[in-house]
């Protein structure tokens, strides 16, 4: 990577001090000066997907900050972002890091009161929406939104960057100057917590946390290079998506962006990438629908089939361990690939080097089974608070089940009650406004408290067991942690989601909802297929003492889902809020039975 040099020059010849060191400013500079060739971003347009190069993306970039600062925008304003993931969104972030401005991002499927509550409680002084139908949940409330002096969409980003050119021209060293004084520790965003448990709290993320959160990610062992090219489809929200658009120009690997989560399947076989980012419920609906499509098989076909997996199964055993494959068995392996293992890399698009899991627990069983059909996907860890990620799984050192080994320059080790604190230069200011939820979080020794209780092996590879507050304490006082029988229960096709109960209860019961592209393969109700429930959920039990197995389960009528406000732009479940709709299906799973013996 270049270095900026000490000077930024102006477009009048002159000069003035550049930015410092750990700036998002310094990473943006240090990225366009690099003379790339590859192209910095992918975008589609009316069916084709065009690229991007560097040199257009900083000239946008300067044309939207030098815009923002004709509008009066200035170092600490707020500038919320609400939309899609998309190009125009990278592009207002790198301009709002070069004005010393804060980026405020909101999902854009939040509902209108979200969106006033963040841009309210952020403060912010523009909103910079995706389109007219984002504008209207902010024009709608502009009555409660003081500070709010602009709302621009993205198809007013042309006239934004034409004014930018006008105020450069006559303005040529502010820019440089706005740069030029940001300091490391200014706050570079807010970003808001998925709020499983209540309101969002908005996590002040300095510039020098995610400066250095992407040259930890960088330092991983070739998690990205730069001659990947990435699909990324997760909302730059949050803190995930945005790392990975901030590695990109980092580490300098290309970056196609998918608007629509939906067309996630589409945009992996035409743009073919490298490495694909995503939370795992993306993989287990591709693990459930090729599973399905395998079980289906007959004949020679299902012969076939059961040959490669087992040949995969042994290959995958000796690469875990670091061993060569025996000639014969890399012959195998080869054939197999041929026959069957590349039908299911075409659905990633044909060459993916890499898949990265996060957000999320990844079963175990559903790596497992990627890995024996020659797919690699490797689950990471960590939270908002920390920037992003604290551990991660690499390509040449990992363990299915983990979330992988500390990255560089993160400290970890576990409370009494076994919570995993965090110690790094990415752990972030606190929350904006909440000093005591700040103080419950970071305390005063430095370690940030994560919520999570861990397990870390002898070799240092952690394995998240559970949510702190989502452990299920029942009537007996066992301790049980819901997620891992939720896992074990999702890795059936037939399974969409499942929601462990039992807190102060006698006993364990779940809700479940079904897949339904299962169900039509199948061409089966809900009722037809209860026997075939019971039986996975019988499955399951077994491998589990008695205290931990599901006595009852319901299914219900419909999937978990966003728009009712059970799941997190993440497809994270709010457990409370499910609970809550679906008090009356709970209640009869505990009525009028008394505790097993």
């Amino acid at each position: 990577m270049t270095q900026l040099d000490d000077a930024v020059r102006t477009e009048a010849g002159g000069s003035v001090p550049g930015p410092h060191e750990r700036t998002i400013a310094r990473l943006w500079h240090d990225a366009v000066g690099a003379g790339r060739t590859i192209p910095a971003y992918l975008e589609e347009r009316d069916g084709r997907w065009r690229e991007v190069s560097s040199a257009e993306a900083a000239q946008r970039v300067d044309a939207i900050a030098n815009g923002l600062l004709a509008l009066g925008v200035r170092k600490g304003d707020a500038v919320a972002i609400i939309a899609r993931t998309r190009l125009e969104w990278t592009l207002v972030d790198f301009a709002l890091a070069l004005t010393g401005a804060v980026a405020a991002p909101i999902y854009p499927t939040s509902s209108a009161a979200d969106c006033v509550y963040i841009t309210a409680h952020s403060q912010a002084v523009v909103v910079v929406v995706e389109d007219e139908e984002q504008r209207a949940k902010i024009e709608a409330n502009r009555t409660d939104l003081p500070n709010v002096r602009q709302v621009l969409s993205f198809a007013e980003l042309d006239d934004l960057e034409r004014r930018g050119h006008e105020f450069a021209a006559s303005n040529p060293e502010t820019l440089a100057r706005a740069t030029a004084a940001i300091e490391e520790d200014d706050l570079f965003t807010y970003i808001y917590t998925s709020g499983t448990t209540g309101p969002p709290k908005a996590c002040m993320i300095r510039n020098r946390n995610y400066y250095a959160m992407a040259d930890m990610a960088h330092r991983a062992n070739n998690l990205m290079t730069p001659d990947d090219v990435l699909l990324l489809y997760l909302p730059l929200a949050h803190n995930y998506g945005r790392l990975v658009h901030l590695l990109g120009a980092y580490v300098g690997f290309t970056i196609a962006f998918c608007p629509d989560p939906y067309g996630a399947a589409e945009a992996l076989t035409a743009v073919s990438p490298t490495v694909f980012p995503s939370v795992p419920r993306i993989y287990e609906k591709i693990h459930s629908a090729v599973v399905a499509r395998f079980d289906a098989e007959t004949g020679p076909k299902k012969a076939l089939i059961d040959w490669a997996l087992r040949v995969g199964r042994r290959a995958s055993a000796l690469r875990k361990a670091g061993k060569p494959l025996p000639p014969p068995l890399a012959l195998q392996h080869r054939l197999a690939d041929r026959l069957v293992y590349s039908k299911v890399k075409k659905r990633l698009g044909g060459r993916l080097r890499v898949g990265h899991s996060g957000g999320a627990p990844l079963a175990p069983e559903v790596a497992e089974f990627f890995y024996s059909l020659d797919i690699l996907i490797l689950e990471g860890y960590g939270l908002t608070e920390c920037t992003t990620g604290a551990t991660s799984n690499r390509m040449d050192n990992f363990r299915f089940g983990t979330v992988g080994l500390a990255l560089p320059d993160v400290e970890l080790r576990l409370a009494e009650d076994g919570e995993l604190l965090i110690r790094s230069p990415t752990v972030f200011a606190g929350y904006f406004k909440d000093e005591a939820a700040t103080r419950e979080v970071l305390g005063d020794d430095g370690w940030l408290r994560s919520g999570d209780i861990a397990e870390i092996d002898e070799d240092g590879f952690v394995r998240i067991t559970d949510r702190k507050k989502d452990i299920i304490v029942t009537a007996g006082g066992k301790n049980i942690a819901p997620q891992n029988l939720e896992n074990e229960l999702k890795t059936s096709p037939l399974i969409s989601q499942a929601l462990v109960i039992g807190d102060r209860r006698p006993y364990l019961t779940v809700l479940l909802t079904l897949d339904a592209d299962e169900l039509e393969r199948r061409k089966a109700s809900r009722a037809d297929v209860l026997p075939l429930v019971q039986d996975i959920v019988d499955r399951v039990n077994a491998a589990h003492s008695r205290w931990e197995q599901i006595k009852r389960f319901k299914v219900l009528p419909r999937d978990f889902s966003a728009e009712e406000g059970e799941l997190t732009p993440t497809l994270k479940l709010k457990r409370r809020v499910c609970q809550q709709h679906f008090a009356a299906e709970i209640d009869e799973l505990y009525a009028g039975l008394e505790s097993p013996a």
